[in-house]
């Protein structure tokens, strides 16, 4: 691409400027891998011009994972060093920033390891820094961010008749287009699509709405949400008071369902990762709330491990509405990637629920979370579950039904 570095240094600026909305005196952590390496200087740059405190990046090779967990004794696999703790709680200490990249040099590295040890080590991890979930993410301490990063790899799958380089360039010109930096008011872009879907957020709100019913092809799931359900979209208040992105691209409006009164079966319309195994032709089953059946067409055994994890890992903790408008989908790329087919889709969630998509959820405790059905893990998974043919009913606290979603379309909430 003949624009490549000028969109690239525009990415930079957006997830930076943006997104993550870097004030000064602030942290910044970045996560990722060694092919991110570009990307992450680049926002460095622009972290410290906007007068960051200090940048710290951590980019790991993806083969040690997987030597890890190929060749370690078990019981070292749920070993994480204290050091990694403490990083995770100085950034909820600091309100720091935190950015993840996602899109990795070898997609598939982790596909054909064991998937308990795989679980394993993903569950230890994730128990370590519990607090930075918990109260970084949360109750929106941290300013956290997730954002795609193209690599052959990545590029390869989605696009696996081409040259890899030709590969490549597609998936960041897809990047591009999508985080809207192909063109020169993309911030000004970003801030009108935060207010459409703020505005979609509050129609949703006030429909009071008692349970959204999905319906299309191998799908009939109802999901009850509490009468505290706060639809969420677009950016947020950060702990230090600016309006922060939490994920690059969104185009979703999501909140916490109670996981009580999900009844029903879906089929999942787009693959997505687990432990580093694509799970395809996933189709689910709940009954009393609970995930009672699944199968799938390919990684059935490593979605099964994880929703053994714990008890909440069999339960719904978000529901999420996006209409076909989304460029995503209208992008016609299956991107294999969640934090992108994501925002192509409706989805439901099982694991962890957000707090702070209930009124006053912050400040619950453990037993005032319980009553309301607001779920409890160390897990959290994205399944999309629309296409153009399926639609989404609202049904509210009269007893009234509303169509939200028509054919994949928005229809009442546009």
């Amino acid at each position: 691409m003949n624009n490549f570095d000028l969109y690239l240094d525009r990415y930079a600026d957006l997830l930076v400027s943006y997104a993550l909305n870097i004030q000064p005196g602030q942290p910044l952590f970045i996560f990722g891998e060694i092919a991110h390496r570009d990307l992450a200087v680049r926002m460095a740059k622009i972290a410290y011009q906007r007068g960051a405190k200090f940048v710290q990046l951590d980019l790991q090779p993806p083969e040690l994972l997987k030597e890890r967990i190929e060749l370690s004794r078990e019981e070292d696999l749920a070993v994480v060093p204290r050091n990694i703790t403490e990083r995770y709680h100085e950034a909820v200490d600091e309100k720091a920033a935190t950015i993840r990249f996602q899109g990795s040099e070898d997609p598939d590295l982790l596909s054909n390891l064991d998937p308990k040890k795989a679980n394993l080590v993903q569950m230890s991890f994730r128990k370590s820094i519990k607090r930075y979930y918990e109260e970084g993410v949360g109750q929106s301490k941290v300013a956290w961010l997730v954002a795609g990063h193209a690599t052959e790899g990545w590029a390869k799958k989605i696009f696996p008749d081409l040259d890899p380089k030709v590969a490549l360039e597609k998936l960041w010109d897809a990047i591009f287009k999508i985080c809207r930096v192909d063109d020169p008011n993309y911030i000004e872009l970003w801030k009108a699509h935060n207010a459409k879907l703020k505005e979609r957020a509050k129609k949703l709100n006030e429909l009071q709405i008692k349970t959204l019913h999905f319906k299309g092809p191998g799908t009939d799931l109802k999901v009850g949400l509490s009468p505290l359900y706060q639809f969420r979209g677009g950016g947020d208040l950060s702990a230090r008071g600016v309006v922060v992105e939490p994920n690059i691209p969104t185009e979703e409006c999501f909140t916490t369902p109670d996981w009580r009164l999900t009844e029903g079966k879906a089929r999942v319309t787009r693959p997505f990762m687990v432990n580093g195994k694509l799970v395809k032709g996933l189709k689910v089953t709940f009954k009393n709330g609970e995930l009672i059946e699944a199968t799938a067409e390919d990684g059935e055994a490593t979605f099964k491990e994880y929703i053994s994890t714990d008890e909440g890992a069999r339960r719904l903790g978000e529901v999420a509405l996006v209409g076909s408008d989304s460029p995503i989908y209208q992008s016609g790329i299956v991107f294999q990637e969640i934090l992108y087919d994501e925002n192509a889709a409706c989805h439901i969630a099982i694991g962890f629920a957000y707090p702070f998509c209930l009124k006053g959820g912050e400040n619950m405790n453990a037993s005032e979370k319980a009553s309301v059905g607001c779920n409890v893990s160390n897990t959290h998974v994205d399944m999309m579950i629309s296409d153009d043919l399926v639609d989404v009913d609202a049904i509210d606290v009269n007893g009234n039904s509303h169509s939200i979603i028509k054919h994949g379309k928005w229809t009442s909430i546009s």
